[in-house]
């Protein structure tokens, strides 16, 4: 490869890296903050789930018998699994957190054999609902912190609120008047400015970049050993599931870019990469990992295809991962410039929710019936979730939390509306309701 080959590859790397980067940082960030992990401890959970984006993405990029379905695609960490790890470190620790990400990834690889089969209970009625809650319950998070962050000195102040609305307008100008790149990164813009504009007040704090080490390896269990209890698992689990199922979409998209013909035991593959990196990002006290749909939006603009360019955007992620003081700066973000860009973010999620909703029929009363009570309960549950407070302890988790009640909920009435067949009274006769396709 010539030199302008290489520095081309590079760039176009650097590009897939700028353009997934905010995204895989919100996720440590918020999590990190919820469970109360000290500055050193949000240093190096940022630096595990950059290096171990970079490791999931060679997982997938590296096409083999086992594993790996050998397309352009970049794996992040998924904002499907922010409200259930805040919700299963609140109650069990952080330790479960973890036990319960290797569990699922362990599960993941074994559903990877014949997940294939099992899509059919998450036809985009069921996922567009899914990811609509998603959005729903992450957004009182990015409020919270547009107003300084839950129990601040300064909570709700103008300074704050001035700041959080500053990155949402650049955000929402920088995608109205630029195209290609400059718009594939405009929520990490309206963060940098954010943050600048938050340093000339006074609200930077960057301590924490200076005494944070310049070279650091990760290492398995940093915040001790996982324990293993039956209702996180069975959460991360079902976040994992729905990640699969998000990913499906993406290796279409790309498979359809890249003119190429996926069969079974390609997203077989698939999966069983991303099962494999789940299980690691467990090990290493990251995350849950799924393919990210902007990075495909980039492949789209650039016209560029190859997997070289993706094989170094992940080398790129695993070497920013082994330096500390990177992410350390984003520690220093204020909580209101990172509401600002969450609300952006989050509303996202819940617009690409309603998108894949755009294609149920709701001409069906059913369909409209599991979306009203899938979201309706998923909502209901994140604002009150006291009302399953008696519950006994090993299911409570499973009701207590929006994003679980809410997709329980639109799988049992995808089931009940259109995988089991019943007989209706029609005149005199009793006919069988005909079922409805679900693929």
């Amino acid at each position: 490869m010539s030199a302008a080959k290489k520095v081309k590859t590079l760039s176009l790397g650097i590009q897939h890296v700028l353009a997934m980067y905010a995204g895989a940082v919100l996720v440590p960030l918020i999590v990190g903050d919820a469970l109360g992990l000290t500055p050193a401890q949000l240093t190096y959970l940022i630096s595990a789930d950059i290096f171990m984006c970079g490791a999931a993405t060679l997982l997938q990029v590296w096409k083999n018998r086992f594993f790996g379905i050998g397309l352009p695609v970049v794996l992040g960490c998924t904002f499907t699994a922010v409200s259930p790890m805040i919700a299963i470190g609140s109650k069990y620790g952080i330790s479960s957190i973890y036990g319960s990400i290797i569990a699922s990834g362990c599960i993941i690889i074994l559903l990877s054999f014949f997940f294939g089969k099992l899509v059919k209970f998450f036809p985009p009625v069921v996922t567009g609902s899914v990811v609509t809650i998603i959005g729903i319950t992450l957004i009182p998070v990015a409020m919270n912190n547009m107003a300084g962050g839950e129990g601040s000195a300064d909570y709700g102040s103008f300074e704050n609120l001035g700041l959080a609305f500053l990155v949402l307008f650049i955000i929402v100008l920088l995608y109205r008047f630029t195209k290609g790149f400059m718009k594939a990164i405009a929520i990490l813009i309206g963060i940098l400015l954010g943050t600048a504009v938050a340093a000339f007040m006074g609200k930077v704090e960057t301590a924490e970049v200076a005494n944070a080490q310049v070279f650091r390896m990760i290492e398995p269990f940093y915040f001790g050993m996982p324990t293993f209890e039956f209702a996180p698992i069975m959460t991360m689990t079902l976040v994992a599931i729905v990640s699969l199922v998000e990913s499906t979409g993406v290796y279409f998209a790309l498979g359809d870019l890249t003119n190429r013909s996926l069969k079974e035991k390609d997203l077989a593959k698939g999966y069983r990469a991303e099962g494999i990196a789940v299980l690691l990002g467990g090990i290493f006290n990251a995350f849950p990992y799924t393919a990210y749909s902007q990075n495909v939006g980039l492949i789209q603009l650039t016209g560029v295809k190859k997997n070289q360019v993706i094989v170094v955007t992940g080398a790129l992620l695993m070497l920013f991962g082994l330096f500390p003081k990177i992410a350390a700066f984003t520690t220093i973000i204020p909580k209101s410039v990172l509401g600002g860009a969450m609300v952006a973010m989050f509303g996202m999620v819940i617009a690409y929710g309603i998108k894949m909703l755009s294609r149920v029929d709701f001409a069906k009363q059913e369909n409209l019936l599991i979306v009203a009570c899938s979201v309706g309960i998923g909502l209901g549950v994140t604002v009150v979730p006291q009302m399953f407070e008696h519950l006994p302890d090993s299911i409570k988790l499973l009701t207590s939390n929006g994003i679980v009640a809410g997709s329980f909920t639109a799988i049992l009435l995808h089931i009940i509306y259109h995988m089991i067949p019943f007989k209706k009274e029609a005149g005199h006769d009793l006919v069988e309701e005909p079922k409805q396709s679900v693929m």
